[in-house]
């Protein structure tokens, strides 16, 4: 069973026994927003992405649905789901992270999401971050985004960052102020999470 997390929680992406993951998944799932006066249900078009940062917190490559991979090829995103809906289990978005291929000079990886229409998070029934070990499938962890009465457009979700040459998770669930339609806008936000 996973591990359900809460705001400010770590964990360490690290099997008993003391082998490290590769392969983990980090998704993002939400339901579509409740139509005028409740009736019906309306498509909303969040974007999962992913900054990676250096030790001076500067931003080296990003991976969104504008660049589904990074540049060296240990990040690949699953592509864009333009409406959300779905199971409270299954992920809309998925963004996969070898670990081990990440280049040495990223030192984290910050996981936003964004609403590219422009929809505030009020109305939407349930969002969530999961991690998953690629490997056996498992859920490892599931943070759950407080999505009620939110007249916010984006959240940083949660990092995953090096320490001690071991990788841990953190959930952030930090909302964002102001217009956040692009991996561009959420950035300077995202940005003070990256030291870990």
């Amino acid at each position: 069973m996973a591990l359900s997390l809460s705001k400010g929680q770590k964990i360490s992406l690290t099997k008993e026994g003391g082998a490290g993951l590769r392969r983990v998944a980090v998704g993002l799932g939400w339901g579509k927003k409740k139509g005028f006066l409740g009736l019906g249900s309306k498509d909303v078009d969040l974007d999962a992405s992913c900054i990676l940062y250096d030790t001076r917190s500067e931003p080296v490559d990003a991976v969104w649905f504008g660049q589904l991979r990074s540049k060296e090829g240990s990040i690949v995103h699953t592509g864009d789901d333009r409406g959300g809906g779905g199971s409270e289990s299954d992920a809309n978005e998925v963004i996969t992270v070898d670990l081990p291929s990440v280049p040495a000079h990223v030192v984290s990886i910050v996981f936003v999401v964004n609403s590219y229409s422009g929809e505030t998070f009020k109305g939407i029934p349930f969002a969530f971050c999961n991690v998953v070990d690629s490997a056996t499938n498992k859920e490892i962890a599931r943070y759950n985004l407080q999505t009620d009465g939110g007249a916010h457009q984006g959240f940083v979700i949660a990092r995953v960052c090096r320490r001690d040459g071991e990788w841990e998770f953190l959930a952030i669930g930090e909302r964002c102020e102001g217009q956040q339609q692009t991996i561009r806008d959420i950035e300077p936000q995202a940005r003070r999470f990256a030291q870990p």
